[in-house]
């Protein structure tokens, strides 16, 4: 409930501090006098998208405060938790907006966006208009409006669940067959090359040890005669011949040498098993080099082989393998290919089928909650002076999507017989009054959290009707809270509290003021609306008869 609005040099408001209290709440006065500055003013701290040039001239900035009370199980505390904002019992507003346009807002003290405040006001406050087209008035905002008052948010999750699931069943089986159709293009490719690959069957390391082992191939005729000499340097008519010949020498004379002799001999010993060592290293080098002529040409072939496919294909020699087990990969993929398809399609038959189930009991609830609407419209519209018009909930058959697969519209007959046409189309303004009015009755009907405003609803009506409008939003205020803005005086005088909006003018300025009235200036002001600028004692006594 919305309990009070703190303007501060925005248009021509430089200070005012309004306190709104429950039940009807009417604010009247001349036109121009700067009514709809105040509901500028109430859509700027709540976030809405309106006018940018808000500031009173001369201004460095302009403000709203707006604070509402808050019940515990307000729908505002979800998204102030979302938000991380704490919420009391107590909930305020508060935005600025500078000279150069910068907008910064605040709830609770802490900063805040403006889909924040947008986001909350959809939960605290509702305007209507003769010229709404924020939903009433919008076919796009028909189904919704419907779905909320059919409290159909299981069913609506329900499809929307549904569809979710039924496009990535369609997406994985699109896909699938996207890759087959590219498998299919590059099949002989394919087989090509995987039996390519598998008959040289590459090994990972293969191309450095062919080319170590070519290399030295290669070499071998160059090396061969100096390893032989050193062989034979090494061997029983070289190296080894003459320490066996030392050892056997000293060994003979070292028993009369006193022991010097013991330390070369053992030094001797150790040399002949490192020469030992030499020799068999060099023996197994000169074996190595002992190769037919043809296995050179054998190793080169394999070697150019597999650089050969490494080129053609982009890849590493060593990465050959993985590379033919991808290729293996994709044909058997392809092979496979029907009965994935077949999976894949069976998968999207039974989504479709989930998201049909659902979206029929989605259709069956807006069905039932039409029925519903019907009805409670035609009570509506009785006390209104329309007791013969016709207003019906149109549902038809629309592409499916998220949110089911129905359209709907709000259509009406004025009068029996007539054609029936969209809300905006068929009813006068008086009429369309009405039609607004009754329609927010329903839609609202048990939710006392929001502030409902209506901004002359009661245009193109008058006498009895406007009598009959007033005594509607009396009631529907019953138990929450209503704020109108009227020219009507049968309006004004079912009002709870009642404004004035003044506007003062000097040489310098034009400035609006609201101004609570009393019971004596309630008269005169209801007078004024009954008979112009001269107040005349017939005027206060309609006035009076109509405060009842």
């Amino acid at each position: 409930m919305l309990r009070g609005l703190d303007i501060r040099d925005m248009l021509i408001i430089d200070r005012l501090e309004l306190a709104f209290q429950p039940g009807l709440n009417v604010l009247t006065g001349e036109t121009g006098a700067g009514k709809s500055i105040l509901l500028d003013c109430l859509g700027f701290v709540l976030g809405w998208r309106g006018r940018a040039d808000l500031v009173r001239q001369g201004a460095a900035q302009g403000e709203v405060t707006a604070w509402f009370d808050l019940a515990s199980g307000h729908p505002a505390r979800a998204l102030l938790d979302e938000a991380g904002i704490e919420a009391g019992d107590e909930l305020i507003l508060r935005r600025v907006n500078a000279a150069d346009g910068r907008k910064t807002a605040w709830i609770n003290d802490r900063r805040a966006s403006g889909e924040v405040l947008r986001a909350l006001s959809d939960t605290l406050v509702e305007l209507h208009g003769q010229q709404d087209d924020r939903g009433l008035l919008n076919p796009r905002g028909h189904r919704d409006l419907l779905d909320a008052y059919a409290q159909a948010a299981p069913e609506l999750a329900a499809v929307r669940t549904a569809w979710a699931a039924l496009g990535g069943a369609r997406k994985q089986l699109a896909q699938a067959q996207e890759a087959i159709a590219a498998a299919r293009a590059e099949e002989d490719y394919l087989r090509h090359a995987v039996a390519e690959l598998d008959q040289l069957a590459p090994e990972p390391g293969e191309d450095a040890r062919l080319d170590a082992a070519r290399r030295l191939m290669q070499a071998a005729a160059r090396i061969r005669a100096d390893i032989q000499s050193a062989d034979q340097a090494l061997g029983t008519e070289g190296a080894e011949g003459r320490m066996l010949d030392a050892v056997r020498w000293l060994d003979a004379v070292s028993d009369r040498a006193e022991g010097q002799l013991d330390a070369p001999l053992a030094a001797l010993e150790r040399a002949l098993v490192e020469l030992g060592e030499a020799q068999r290293g060099v023996e197994a080098c000169l074996e190595a080099l002992n190769f037919n002529p043809a296995e050179l040409e054998e190793t080169e072939g394999r070697l150019f082989a597999i650089r050969g496919l490494a080129r053609k294909h982009g890849v590493a020699p060593d990465d050959l393998g993985d590379f033919a087990q991808g290729l293996r990969s994709r044909l058997a993929a392809l092979d496979a290919s029907d009965a994935e398809v077949a999976g894949l399609q069976d998968a999207v038959a039974k989504a479709g089928a989930a998201y049909d189930a659902a979206a029929r009991a989605l259709t069956a609830r807006r069905r039932a909650a039409a029925e519903s609407l019907d009805a409670a419209m035609a009570a509506e519209l009785a006390p209104l002076k329309m007791e013969r018009a016709e207003f019906a909930t149109d549902i038809s058959p629309a592409e499916p999507g998220p949110d089911g697969a129905d359209h709907v519209a709000f259509v009406v007959a004025t009068n029996p017989g007539a054609p029936a046409g969209p809300l905006d189309k068929i009813a006068s303004g008086g009429e369309l009054s009405r039609f607004l009015l009754a329609l927010k009755v329903c839609l609202t009907q048990g939710n006392d959290n929001l502030t409902l405003i209506f901004d002359e609803i009661d245009r193109g009506v008058g006498g009895a009707t406007a009598d009959a409008v007033g005594k509607r939003l009396a009631d529907l205020a019953r138990g929450g809270q209503v704020l109108v803005v009227t020219h009507s005086p049968q309006v004004a005088a079912r009002g709870g509290h009642h404004w004035r909006v003044e506007k003062r003018q000097d040489a310098d300025s034009t400035l609006s003021t609201v101004l609570p009235l009393g019971p004596a200036d309630r008269v005169d002001e209801i007078a004024r609306m009954l008979s112009g600028d001269k107040i005349t004692d017939a005027a206060r006594a309609a006035a009076r008869a109509l405060l009842g």
